[in-house]
Protein backbone atom coordinates (compact mmCIF):
# COMPACT_ATOMS: atom_id res chain seq x y z
CA UNK A 1 0.00 0.00 0.00
CA UNK A 2 1.02 3.63 -0.67
CA UNK A 3 0.65 6.83 1.40
CA UNK A 4 -1.06 8.87 -1.12
CA UNK A 5 -2.01 12.95 -0.66
CA UNK A 6 -4.16 14.27 -3.02
CA UNK A 7 -4.02 18.10 -3.53
CA UNK A 8 -7.80 19.17 -4.10
CA UNK A 9 -8.66 16.35 -2.35
CA UNK A 10 -12.29 17.52 -1.62
CA UNK A 11 -13.63 18.39 -5.39
CA UNK A 12 -15.64 16.27 -7.94
CA UNK A 13 -11.97 14.21 -8.80
CA UNK A 14 -10.19 14.49 -5.47
CA UNK A 15 -13.38 13.10 -3.36
CA UNK A 16 -14.19 10.24 -5.94
CA UNK A 17 -10.28 9.58 -5.55
CA UNK A 18 -9.50 9.47 -2.00
CA UNK A 19 -12.74 7.28 -0.82
CA UNK A 20 -11.53 5.31 -4.06
CA UNK A 21 -7.80 4.88 -2.59
CA UNK A 22 -9.08 4.71 1.14
CA UNK A 23 -11.19 2.04 0.35
CA UNK A 24 -7.99 -0.08 -1.19
CA UNK A 25 -5.98 0.39 1.95
CA UNK A 26 -3.84 3.27 1.03
CA UNK A 27 -2.79 5.84 3.68
CA UNK A 28 -4.77 8.51 2.68
CA UNK A 29 -3.90 12.79 2.81
CA UNK A 30 -6.48 14.87 1.62
CA UNK A 31 -5.32 18.79 1.10
CA UNK A 32 -7.93 21.43 0.34
CA UNK A 33 -8.67 25.10 1.45
CA UNK A 34 -12.12 23.67 2.94
CA UNK A 35 -12.87 20.44 5.08
CA UNK A 36 -15.34 17.97 3.63
CA UNK A 37 -19.04 17.95 5.08
CA UNK A 38 -18.78 14.13 5.22
CA UNK A 39 -15.13 12.71 6.36
CA UNK A 40 -13.98 9.36 4.93
CA UNK A 41 -12.71 7.23 8.17
CA UNK A 42 -9.09 6.67 8.39
CA UNK A 43 -8.19 9.75 6.01
CA UNK A 44 -6.12 12.44 6.90
CA UNK A 45 -7.56 15.91 6.52
CA UNK A 46 -5.59 19.25 5.92
CA UNK A 47 -7.07 22.07 5.77
CA UNK A 48 -4.32 24.12 3.85
CA UNK A 49 -3.93 26.97 0.38
CA UNK A 50 -1.51 25.59 -2.04
CA UNK A 51 -0.91 29.32 -2.80
CA UNK A 52 -0.04 30.29 0.52
CA UNK A 53 2.39 27.58 1.64
CA UNK A 54 4.64 25.91 -0.31
CA UNK A 55 2.92 23.03 -1.72
CA UNK A 56 6.11 20.33 -1.18
CA UNK A 57 5.57 20.84 2.88
CA UNK A 58 2.29 19.29 2.69
CA UNK A 59 3.62 16.04 0.25
CA UNK A 60 6.48 15.22 2.66
CA UNK A 61 5.75 11.87 4.03
CA UNK A 62 3.96 10.57 0.56
CA UNK A 63 4.80 7.72 -2.47
CA UNK A 64 2.38 9.24 -4.78
CA UNK A 65 0.75 13.08 -4.81
CA UNK A 66 -2.34 12.94 -7.00
CA UNK A 67 -3.11 16.56 -8.31
CA UNK A 68 -6.87 17.45 -8.61
CA UNK A 69 -6.72 21.24 -8.25
CA UNK A 70 -9.33 22.98 -10.48
CA UNK A 71 -7.93 26.04 -13.20
CA UNK A 72 -11.41 27.31 -12.54
CA UNK A 73 -11.56 27.39 -8.49
CA UNK A 74 -10.98 31.17 -7.13
CA UNK A 75 -6.84 31.99 -6.34
CA UNK A 76 -5.83 28.79 -8.39
CA UNK A 77 -6.53 30.97 -11.63
CA UNK A 78 -3.75 31.47 -13.74
CA UNK A 79 -1.46 29.82 -11.14
CA UNK A 80 -2.22 26.22 -11.80
CA UNK A 81 1.02 25.38 -13.89
CA UNK A 82 3.36 27.08 -11.36
CA UNK A 83 2.50 25.17 -8.57
CA UNK A 84 2.63 22.18 -10.21
CA UNK A 85 6.36 23.77 -11.40
CA UNK A 86 7.51 24.58 -7.95
CA UNK A 87 6.38 21.23 -6.20
CA UNK A 88 8.24 19.51 -9.24
CA UNK A 89 11.85 19.30 -7.79
CA UNK A 90 11.08 18.33 -4.68
CA UNK A 91 9.12 15.45 -5.75
CA UNK A 92 12.04 14.59 -8.02
CA UNK A 93 14.10 14.29 -5.29
CA UNK A 94 12.12 12.69 -3.26
CA UNK A 95 10.94 9.44 -5.27
CA UNK A 96 7.38 10.75 -5.14
CA UNK A 97 5.24 9.81 -8.27
CA UNK A 98 3.53 13.21 -9.30
CA UNK A 99 0.28 12.11 -11.09
CA UNK A 100 -2.11 15.37 -12.54
CA UNK A 101 -5.25 14.70 -12.95
CA UNK A 102 -5.90 17.17 -16.30
CA UNK A 103 -8.50 17.96 -18.66
CA UNK A 104 -10.43 16.25 -22.18
CA UNK A 105 -9.15 19.62 -23.97
CA UNK A 106 -5.27 18.30 -23.01
CA UNK A 107 -5.83 15.32 -25.46
CA UNK A 108 -5.39 15.91 -29.46
CA UNK A 109 -8.22 14.34 -31.71
CA UNK A 110 -5.77 12.51 -33.91
CA UNK A 111 -1.88 11.08 -33.42
CA UNK A 112 0.72 14.20 -33.69
CA UNK A 113 -1.93 16.61 -33.89
CA UNK A 114 -2.38 19.86 -31.66
CA UNK A 115 -4.26 19.59 -28.41
CA UNK A 116 -8.26 20.24 -28.26
CA UNK A 117 -7.55 23.12 -26.57
CA UNK A 118 -5.79 24.94 -28.56
CA UNK A 119 -7.77 24.14 -31.38
CA UNK A 120 -11.57 26.00 -32.47
CA UNK A 121 -13.28 23.32 -31.08
CA UNK A 122 -13.01 24.65 -26.95
CA UNK A 123 -15.42 27.07 -26.22
CA UNK A 124 -14.23 30.60 -25.87
CA UNK A 125 -15.77 30.74 -22.10
CA UNK A 126 -13.17 28.02 -21.26
CA UNK A 127 -10.16 28.44 -23.29
CA UNK A 128 -8.01 30.43 -20.80
CA UNK A 129 -8.47 27.03 -18.24
CA UNK A 130 -8.43 25.20 -20.70
CA UNK A 131 -4.98 26.12 -22.29
CA UNK A 132 -3.59 26.14 -19.03
CA UNK A 133 -4.27 22.69 -18.16
CA UNK A 134 -2.51 21.77 -21.58
CA UNK A 135 0.19 23.64 -20.84
CA UNK A 136 0.91 21.34 -18.17
CA UNK A 137 0.94 18.10 -20.22
CA UNK A 138 3.61 19.83 -22.41
CA UNK A 139 5.65 20.78 -19.45
CA UNK A 140 6.02 17.11 -17.90
CA UNK A 141 7.89 15.29 -20.70
CA UNK A 142 10.48 18.40 -20.60
CA UNK A 143 10.90 17.49 -16.87
CA UNK A 144 14.08 15.82 -15.50
CA UNK A 145 13.76 12.04 -15.95
CA UNK A 146 13.72 11.31 -12.03
CA UNK A 147 10.63 12.91 -11.97
CA UNK A 148 7.90 9.98 -12.20
CA UNK A 149 4.73 11.38 -13.57
CA UNK A 150 1.67 10.68 -15.02
CA UNK A 151 -0.89 12.94 -17.13
CA UNK A 152 -4.46 11.49 -16.56
CA UNK A 153 -7.42 13.17 -19.28
CA UNK A 154 -11.18 12.07 -18.57
CA UNK A 155 -13.40 11.91 -21.20
CA UNK A 156 -15.47 14.87 -22.55
CA UNK A 157 -18.58 14.05 -20.59
CA UNK A 158 -17.18 14.20 -16.98
CA UNK A 159 -17.58 15.97 -13.81
CA UNK A 160 -20.28 17.15 -11.40
CA UNK A 161 -22.71 17.95 -13.81
CA UNK A 162 -22.31 14.76 -16.14
CA UNK A 163 -21.80 12.52 -12.94
CA UNK A 164 -22.75 9.54 -15.01
CA UNK A 165 -23.81 5.62 -13.94
CA UNK A 166 -20.88 3.88 -12.71
CA UNK A 167 -20.35 0.78 -15.36
CA UNK A 168 -17.67 -0.91 -13.41
CA UNK A 169 -15.07 -0.62 -16.33
CA UNK A 170 -13.37 1.80 -18.22
CA UNK A 171 -11.31 2.21 -21.55
CA UNK A 172 -7.46 3.51 -21.42
CA UNK A 173 -5.55 4.90 -23.95
CA UNK A 174 -3.31 7.40 -25.12
CA UNK A 175 -3.54 11.42 -25.85
CA UNK A 176 -6.04 10.85 -28.35
CA UNK A 177 -9.28 11.33 -27.31
CA UNK A 178 -11.26 8.25 -26.70
CA UNK A 179 -14.81 8.42 -28.42
CA UNK A 180 -17.29 5.28 -28.98
CA UNK A 181 -18.79 4.49 -32.71
CA UNK A 182 -21.32 7.05 -32.18
CA UNK A 183 -18.31 9.71 -31.17
CA UNK A 184 -19.49 10.43 -27.87
CA UNK A 185 -16.95 10.46 -25.04
CA UNK A 186 -17.95 10.02 -21.13
CA UNK A 187 -16.77 7.95 -18.10
CA UNK A 188 -18.55 8.37 -14.79
CA UNK A 189 -16.80 9.91 -11.46
CA UNK A 190 -16.30 6.43 -9.64
CA UNK A 191 -15.01 4.58 -12.73
CA UNK A 192 -12.57 7.80 -13.47
CA UNK A 193 -11.65 7.40 -10.22
CA UNK A 194 -11.12 3.25 -10.19
CA UNK A 195 -8.71 4.01 -13.28
CA UNK A 196 -6.82 6.29 -11.67
CA UNK A 197 -6.10 4.46 -8.73
CA UNK A 198 -5.25 1.32 -10.87
CA UNK A 199 -2.93 3.13 -12.57
CA UNK A 200 -1.34 4.08 -8.95
CA UNK A 201 -1.43 0.33 -7.93
CA UNK A 202 -0.10 -0.47 -11.65
CA UNK A 203 2.65 1.11 -11.36
CA UNK A 204 2.93 1.51 -14.67
CA UNK A 205 2.53 4.84 -16.91
CA UNK A 206 5.09 6.42 -16.00
CA UNK A 207 6.22 10.20 -17.72
CA UNK A 208 3.02 9.23 -19.83
CA UNK A 209 -0.17 10.87 -21.07
CA UNK A 210 -2.89 8.82 -21.28
CA UNK A 211 -6.72 9.04 -21.00
CA UNK A 212 -9.73 7.44 -19.48
CA UNK A 213 -13.28 6.97 -21.06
Amino acid sequence: MAAITVLGGTGYTGTNVVHTAAARGHTMTSVSRSLPAEKVDGVTYVQSSVTRVDPASLVTASDVVVGALSPNSGELIGKLGGIYQSLAPALAAMGTRLVIIGGFSALRRVVGGPRIAFSEEVNPLFAAAAREVAAIADWLPTTPAELAWTYISPASAYGVRNPGAARGRYRLGGDVALTDAEGRSDVSGADFATAVVDVIDSREHYRAHISVA
